[in-house]
């Protein structure tokens, strides 16, 4: 398996890299994002064979058609050490924990096209309480394994909006060789996110919040990756969802969302995901060009509607620091979402020149239109439907209502970004199909807005209880690269 960057020339075979060349880095050296050069295939008796299977299992036989450098007996080990109930051990009650990821019925309703299924996939267990730790726990023993093969270092440098930060984390402390730098926007998580990173005291933990937007320090993590030189001395790694392992992570939940919900391959079933970077759905789309039964991938997007308004209108707009809105589902205030890079690539045919220009259109003018509309850059956006995207956008009232319409009606309380994914998918249900909505955090991260739905606060995991309590240990800096660069270094000592 060879990876190639969405920005490489065609001519170009030189750039093609194996999985362990492109796993502790995030940007190519062009400015593009890896993908496979080809999407490897799945087959019905595979399918068949992988309903039997542990999610730790699962995620072997997936991965391993990415990995093909990694000896097979490792990769069975890592993934063995990585997906157990001991590590995903943050269950509602009535969810087995042994499945990692347990599916649940919320609504069923016959009709005259058949029965509509709504279900939710809990991804919530693991050790920081979101969805990120299913890709981030794999990350952590990945980077150990590697870098202890090759007796090497690493510097984690990232952005969070308020998940990735705590989940990548959780994942490094401790681990031998890698040190952690984690940009948040300063005061624009909720209160629990904030506490969970901000009270780690582990000297290879570094959390600097930003003067800013979660764009500006996406921004920043970008700018110098881009700077070549800089990222080769002190040994600059990535874990945002630019980072190739971590999306391909994220793509046997998929799998196993989907073998949960079916009987047999002849059955068909969608997905909508709570989005803002895209890293999560764009794992929905490479399992579909897989092979996956999927039907719809549908992107829930709240007030800060860029990926909404792409998929509606072709037009992808991003907003300026200012247009950005600050919510109640916070990690997902994205108006730049860099892996939407990915999808198009594969929607103008994998024409790298193509996305080059694009891609550079949207850091000159802001965006680009892909509507065929006269004067717009094309006319790919009536190619949207075979991939089969939809959306939809919810606001902060959306949040409350659906938040408390789905604990009155099935005694389940939901965090604010599964709670847009519900009211998006609603939208988007089709009889004979059923609609998973991927679940993001549990609702202890954003008790605030929990507490004005229902009147009552969000359960907590044990060990959780007093986390906002706890020492904090974080810089505050401006958004300035140039400083940053110098903080990185004089922790680094390289």
């Amino acid at each position: 398996m060879q990876y190639v960057s969405t920005r490489a020339a065609k001519s170009s075979t030189s750039q093609a890299q194996n999985f362990s060349d492109i796993l502790l880095g995030g940007l190519a050296p062009d400015g593009g994002l890896y993908l496979p050069a080809e999407y490897p295939q799945v087959t019905g008796a595979e399918l068949d064979a992988w309903r039997k299977l542990s999610y730790a299992q699962l995620a072997f036989e997936i991965l391993k058609k990415f990995a093909t450098d990694i000896p097979e007996a490792d990769l069975k080990a890592l993934t063995a050490k990585t997906y157990t109930k001991d590590v995903y051990r943050n269950a509602r009650e009535g969810e087995r924990a042994e499945q990692i990821t347990p599916l649940r019925v919320l609504e069923q309703a016959a009709g005259k096209g058949g029965q509509t299924t709504l279900m939710l996939q809990a991804l919530s267990n693991g050790p920081t309480l979101a969805f990120k730790d299913m890709a981030m726990q794999l990350l952590g023993n990945l980077f150990e394994y590697t870098l202890e093969k090759h007796d090497a270092e690493l510097n984690i440098f990232g952005a969070t909006s308020g998940d990735t930060g705590s989940a990548a984390e959780y994942a490094m402390r401790g681990k031998k060789g890698i040190r952690v730098f984690m940009l948040s926007p300063h005061k624009k998580m909720s209160a629990f996110q904030t506490a969970q990173m901000f009270s780690l005291q582990d000297p290879n933990i570094f959390n600097i919040a930003v003067d800013g937007v979660f764009d500006d320090c996406q921004d920043m993590v970008k700018a110098v990756s881009n700077d070549l030189p800089f990222k080769a001395k002190q040994k600059i790694g990535t874990v945002n969802s630019i980072n190739w392992a971590r999306v391909v992570a994220q793509v046997v939940y998929y799998f196993r969302g989907y073998l949960a919900a079916t009987s047999d391959n002849s059955q068909k079933v969608s997905f909508t995901v709570p989005s803002g970077n895209f890293g999560n759905i764009c794992a929905g789309h490479i399992a579909r060009m897989m092979g996956l039964p999927i039907d719809k991938l549908v992107a829930a997007t709240n007030e800060n509607d860029v990926l909404d308004e792409f998929f509606r209108t072709g037009v992808y707009r991003v907003r300026k620091s200012a247009e950005t809105y600050h919510t109640s589902s916070p990690s997902m205030d994205i108006s730049k979402a860099s892996n939407f890079e990915r999808f198009v690539y594969d929607l103008v045919g994998r024409d790298s020149e193509r996305v080059r220009a694009l891609f550079h259109k949207v850091e000159t003018d802001g965006g680009f239109d892909l509507s065929g509309k006269p004067g717009s850059d094309g006319d790919e956006f009536k190619l949207v439907a075979q991939y089969g995207f939809l959306s939809g956008k919810s606001t902060h009232q959306d949040r409350l209502d659906t938040i408390r319409d789905v604990a009155d009606d099935f005694g389940i309380t939901v965090d604010t970004h599964t709670a847009d994914g519900i009211k998006v998918a609603r939208e988007h249900l089709q009889p004979g199909v059923p609609m998973i909505v991927l679940e993001t955090a549990l609702a202890a991260k954003f008790n605030e807005t929990i507490l004005e739905a229902i009147g009552v606060d969000a359960a907590r995991p044990a060990g959780f209880e007093n986390i906002e309590a706890l020492p904090q240990k974080f810089v505050v800096m401006t958004n300035d690269v140039a400083k940053m660069k110098a903080y990185i270094a004089a922790n680094t000592g390289l």
